[in-house]
């Protein structure tokens, strides 16, 4: 257990730390083959990691690469205009739709694409409009909360959903079914919350005459409008892969593809490029990180969550449901979420997938809600921050978990009452 935790800790380390600019993919990797010579893991481990997260990984891929493209058209930027002009300047209107935009593009284009293409685009206007810092902290902080409260509605909203329902076989449409009402009352809870806590830093009137057209941000007409019609034919494509029990990823990455050579063909984007700037890195961050956790549950910490959470059961649903969230949740915000989402998800199975369905879900909603109480909880966090920073906006550990901390508990809370 102390090898299997120093391996981990170690890696997890260079991967928030990075330092010379190590990709945390590589880190991940160095630690996989730290893990596999110490005889933490073995080569069939290796093999079974790889066969649960390749689709979640290729899924991943496949969303991320599809908002660059609708990003390099305009499509994001456009929607944010109109978000901010909606509000007709009026300040807290804007705050509230801004967190609404967040919460539909982290549902179809994963909190990590709403980490990475919206926060640049909203950072951009609110100096654009020369909002206070307070302000532009405050809209900010909320923008990357709700990336992560959000991205419980679908299964490609986020790769713990992804991970997740390829673990338990669970169905597009019956997650979807499951999660409606928690991910709604977490919207509802995580406006509310943040807007209280963030309530005297919102500029009363805003000047959003300065903003340009929406239109005028378009770069590619024929794209622009042929997207819609696209992403309403890639929702079906979900759909019909769930009843056939196709791999999410054969819509989610293959879609994408398709949708680059269309947008090649119209000249909206150039796809050499666009394939290189894909998050690449992330498909050996999953590989590589799970081979480490592995190791863990070889170790044996699985079973000893799977004991809390069996005595966690022993008091009712009501208790295992808010409880296995909240361990999920704790899990998280010290170790990440990715990691705490494989272990969580062999521990329900060694208690038992059936009968315990809702513990799953609890573990989903503890896994993407918890991570906010700290900025290592989430590879969307790590990659806001990443974002912000190259954009010359340095939040501090400090500053973020005296938000994060008093947010969180009450909307998890929400969202799994929702649950029960």
């Amino acid at each position: 257990m102390i090898l299997a935790f120093s391996v981990f800790l170690v890696t997890l380390l260079f991967i928030i730390w990075q330092p010379k600019g190590l990709q945390i993919g590589t880190s991940a990797v160095v630690g996989a083959v730290v893990a596999l010579l110490a005889g933490v893991v073995s080569f069939a481990d290796v093999l079974i990691v790889t066969g649960i997260v390749w689709d979640a990984t290729l899924a991943f891929i496949g969303i991320i690469l599809l908002s660059m493209i609708l990003d390099e058209i305009g499509f994001f930027e456009y929607a944010a205009i109109k978000m901010a002009k909606l509000s007709g300047g009026n300040g807290h209107k804007m705050f509230v739709y801004i967190l609404l935009l967040g919460a539909i593009v982290s549902a179809f284009f994963a909190n990590d694409g709403a980490a990475l293409i919206l926060t640049p685009i909203v950072l951009a206007k609110m100096k654009y409009l020369k909002m206070k810092p307070l302000a532009i902290f405050a809209f900010l902080m909320a923008g990357g909360f709700i990336g992560d409260s959000a991205s419980n509605p679908l299964v490609i909203s986020n790769l713990t959903n992804i991970v997740t329902i390829g673990y338990f076989d669970i169905g597009f449409v019956e997650y979807a079914k499951n999660m409606f009402l928690p991910n709604l009352l977490s919207i509802v809870a995580s406006v509310s919350v943040l807007w209280i806590y963030f309530r005297k830093d919102i500029p009363f009137v805003i000047d959003v005459s300065q903003l340009p057209e929406a239109s005028s941000v378009i770069k590619n007409q024929t794209m622009f409008q042929f997207s819609w019609f696209f992403l309403a034919f890639l929702m079906v494509g979900y759909f019909i892969g769930d009843y056939f029990h196709m791999p999410v990823s054969l819509f989610a990455l293959g879609g994408a593809l398709v949708f680059l050579a269309i947008a090649n063909h119209f000249k909206a984007v150039k796809p050499i490029m666009t394939i290189k700037a894909a998050p690449w890195q992330v498909v050996w961050f999953s590989i590589g990180l799970y081979v480490v956790v592995y190791g863990l549950k070889n170790a044996g910490l699985t079973d000893i969550i799977a004991s809390w959470i069996v005595e966690l059961n022993t008091h009712g649903a009501t208790i295992a449901i808010i409880g296995t969230g909240f361990l999920s949740a704790f899990i998280s915000s010290v170790m990440n979420n990715m990691p705490t989402i494989m272990i969580m998800d062999i521990a329900i199975d060694k208690v038992g997938f059936v009968g315990h369905e809702a513990l799953v879900y609890a573990n989903i909603l503890g896994s993407n809600l918890g991570p906010k109480m700290t900025p290592i909880g989430s590879l969307a966090t790590l990659l806001w921050l990443h974002v912000l920073a190259q954009k010359g906006v340095k939040i501090g550990w400090g500053e973020y978990m005296k938000v994060g901390l008093v947010i969180t508990p009450p909307v998890l809370l929400t969202a799994l009452l929702g649950l029960i």
